[in-house]
């Protein structure tokens, strides 16, 4: 029998998501039977404890019996049960350094590390995460912000709606003006993106229309592969190439700078990949852009005016184009760029966000789980019996 039990979530700021919905759970129990599930009892995740009890799911504090652990963000340190198996996004793969004493905590205690964000399939395709929703609320957080920077229309907040399907009724009586998008990246942040597009019918135009037409409604163009990068050498985009030498590539973002209102950014983004614009160029005299969504949310990465987080409650600061200084947001000034950094996004939505990324799970995780061996979860493990795996032991100066 496998005892999987669902964490509470403890990281500060709290999250209110969950791995599995209670229905998720009860269909899991009447689907597989040799799965028990057991919840740990929380005071904030968006279902609530008597939800699962009604399913007739197990509540219980203690989890030592469990085999498996499902949480989300990362665990405090104090809280790893030693010797277990756990599921989290531990935002330690790129050496994160705010996430170090995690990682040592990770080998002490002899914890197989499961990382969410590395399950692929074998082509390296993301199997599980939250894209879509950030992708979803990105979207509408950017146009929230713009038009409160505008004062031309308004926009709840996402977090204030119980329901993605709620936000998509707010949106019923909402006629956008002509406004000119672009989007970065591919994935499922970007069919987030679209998806809200969709249902404020904003109008896909071709790059090379973007670049060169104005429009009496608004607009997005969406950059990504061959539209966003280049070879500095011959300015050929060739896809394998670019995963293996991002270096050798330029980014050709510059050319839409004059003709943007917002940016809606959705790259990955590491050290080696040319940002969108370096920090001197938002001195253009033809700068145009008013709000930038960083979806990703890289500090000074990709977006170099990303100069940390933002939270759901406060997710807009404003920064001076003259002077690089950050300043309160939503005022309408041609030298004041508004950027949406929130580094959560999903958790506006919660119970969609929940709901999404639980079906992908007992889809495509949970067989390979019962299987025993896996390809999938021996990729994505980061670590266990006290050592990093081979496929992790570039993090040897991080993780001892």
């Amino acid at each position: 029998m496998l005892r999987i039990g669902l964490i509470r979530e403890r990281k500060t700021l709290p999250d209110d998501r969950v791995a599995f919905t209670p229905k998720q759970c009860a269909y899991i129990l009447a689907h597989y039977p040799d799965v028990q599930i057991v919840v740990e009892p929380s005071p904030r995740r968006c279902f609530a404890d008597a939800e699962y009890a009604a399913e007739g799911i197990e509540l219980n504090d203690n989890l030592n019996d469990c085999d498996i652990l499902l949480g989300i963000k990362e665990v405090p340190v104090d809280s790893l049960l030693p010797g277990k198996t756990y599921f989290f996004f531990s935002h330690t793969k790129k050496k994160q350094p705010h996430n170090k004493k995690l990682m040592h905590a990770l080998i002490e205690k002899n914890i197989r590390m499961i990382d969410y964000e590395c399950l692929t399939h074998a082509d390296n395709q993301r199997i599980l995460g939250f894209g879509f929703y950030a992708g979803i609320v990105g979207a509408h957080n950017g146009l929230l912000t713009y038009g409160k920077k505008t004062g031309l229309y308004q926009l709840p907040a996402a977090h204030e709606v119980r329901s993605f399907k709620e936000l998509i009724a707010a949106y019923e009586h909402i006629k956008l003006p002509n406004m000119k998008i672009v989007v970065t990246g591919s994935g499922k942040v970007a069919a987030g993106v679209l998806e809200v597009f969709t249902q404020l019918d904003i109008e896909s135009v071709e790059p090379l229309d973007f670049l060169t037409h104005q429009y009496e409604y608004p607009v997005f163009t969406h950059l990504k592969g061959a539209g966003l990068y280049a070879r500095k050498d011959n300015d050929i985009f060739l896809r394998d190439d670019f995963h293996a030498y991002p270096e050798a590539y330029k980014c050709l973002f510059s050319s839409y700078i004059n003709q943007t209102d917002i940016l809606m950014n959705g790259i990955y983004w590491e050290q080696r990949i040319a940002r969108l614009f370096e920090k001197e160029e938002i001195k253009r005299n033809d700068w145009r852009i008013k709000v930038i969504s960083d979806i990703t949310c890289d500090v000074d990465g990709s977006v170099p005016i990303n100069v940390g987080s933002s939270t759901i409650a406060d997710p807009v600061y404003g920064i001076d184009r003259t002077d690089f200084s950050q300043t309160v947001p939503f005022l309408n000034n041609n030298d004041i760029i508004d950027v949406m950094a929130v580094d959560n996004l999903p958790n506006e939505l919660p119970c969609d966000a929940s709901q999404y990324f639980g079906t992908h799970f007992e889809k495509y995780i949970l067989p390979e789980i019962l299987k025993g061996d896996s390809d999938i979860l021996r990729r994505a493990t980061i670590c266990e019996n006290g050592k990093l795996t081979k496929k992790y032991e570039y993090l040897s100066d991080y993780a001892y």
